[in-house]
């Protein structure tokens, strides 16, 4: 069976994005506690997506930059750093140290830099950049969570009631399960069906389950698999809600859409390309290759769009 392609970094950067406070009180309680919640906060992705062209230092590894406030009233900038890694990076404190120096110098305010390592290798554990010559000396520490310290905790996760136990036990398993799908999609019904039983809202399962999807990726048979045994969960336990299969229907809508689109135009689309398409499930970017289905020049153009996207999640 072929390996197919986890999203870590997209499902990583939408929690983060869904569930701030949560992600601070789950990985950093002792910065949450310090930040002033009732005033807001603030994500700065385009200025900083600005920024780090600018500085011309090649593939930006920074995702969030979100501006916060303490409880004393004074203001802080706090940078977040999510890059999920798959292997060992040896230029990663490097990097984290130029965009963090970057960072200051432009709004003259203090830093936070954070990192999420969600590589396979328990003894890498990047927290330091310096270096030191005749005396003058520069070092950047900076706090990590090594997310692989998270299965020796896995009964801790089960009794937690953060999202970010979920998606932590989900990038786990996905990542245990990179040469066993018919295993992956056992651990991604278990863990979606927990949801169900331990009685989230609506709301929550549904986020819950776009990042679990997007996470758990799996090839179209077992897909077909896997949403047939949801429905069969679901209509068991007579939900009041079917989040799941709505977006499901939602989303496979619109990959018909899109089919039907280049077939109307342009006759015969390659198989493959069907199923790439079917495994995406994320409305804003299906939304998006619809209207690239309509605008494109030709099949070969639309599969470069639909392989560039694949590559930047």
């Amino acid at each position: 069976m072929s390996e197919v392609r986890a999203d870590y970094d997209g499902a990583w950067k939408e929690g983060v994005e869904q569930y701030f406070e949560a992600f601070l009180a789950f990985f950093f309680p002792e910065i949450q506690a310090e930040i002033d919640w009732p005033r807001g906060y603030e994500f700065l992705d385009q200025e900083l997506q600005q920024l780090m062209r600018e500085s011309e230092v090649g593939k930006q590894f920074v995702d969030k930059l979100i501006k916060v406030w303490l409880n004393d009233g004074k203001e802080t900038w706090l940078l977040v750093h999510l890059e999920i890694q798959s292997q060992v990076d040896t230029n990663f404190a490097k990097r984290m140290f130029s965009y963090h120096y970057r960072i200051f110098d432009r709004y003259n305010q203090e830093v936070v830099s954070l990192a999420i390592l969600g590589d396979n290798q328990a003894n890498w554990r990047p927290q330091e950049y310096s270096y030191e010559r005749w005396g003058c000396r520069l070092s950047l520490q900076f706090p990590v969570v090594k997310l692989l310290d998270y299965e020796a905790r896995w009964l801790e996760l089960e009794q937690s009631d953060s999202p970010f136990a979920v998606l932590v036990m989900a990038h786990l398993r996905t990542q245990a399960t990179t040469q066993d799908l018919a295993g992956r999609l056992r651990w991604k019904l278990s863990l979606i069906k927990r949801m169900y039983e331990l009685g989230y809202s609506r709301d929550k399962i549904f986020q819950l389950f776009d990042l679990i999807d997007r996470l758990m990726a799996l090839p179209p048979d077992l897909d077909l698999d896997f949403k047939a045994e949801l429905k069969r969960f679901e209509a068991e336990q007579e939900m009041k809600y079917v989040s799941s299969i709505e977006r499901i229907g939602i989303a496979e809508g619109i990959q018909q859409s899109i089919a039907t689109v280049l077939k109307t135009r342009f006759q015969d689309i390659p198989p493959q390309l069907v199923e790439q398409l079917n495994q995406i499930y994320d409305r804003e970017q299906l939304n998006y290759l619809l209207e690239k289905a309509i605008t494109t020049e030709s099949i070969v153009e639309f599969q470069q769009q639909l392989s560039q996207d694949n590559t930047e999640i």
